[in-house]
């Protein structure tokens, strides 16, 4: 099966709920190429953004698991390029 490189887009707007999306992430570490945080204290929420290259189905598995979490939502924009 091929990989998609895809980009997550992660808004926490819960801080009780950051270790667990750490712990989901770092289960799926074998396929983020990077990631970048950004913490909005003016706001009281952090951006987070992943980049992916993973099978989809790991992709909307991952994506699944982050958004089930309370405060926290996600989107996900994949690329054309299947390897």
């Amino acid at each position: 099966m091929g990989t998609r490189v895809a980009v997550m887009s992660i808004i926490v707007e819960d801080p009780e709920t950051v270790q667990r999306l750490n712990e989901i992430l770092h289960e799926y570490s074998g396929y983020i190429i990077g990631r970048m945080g950004i913490p909005y204290r003016a706001r009281n929420i952090h951006m987070i953004s992943i980049a992916i290259d993973a099978p989809q189905d790991a992709i909307s598995a991952l994506a699944g698991k982050i958004g089930g979490l309370k405060g926290i939502t996600v989107k996900t924009a994949f690329s054309s390029v299947i390897s």
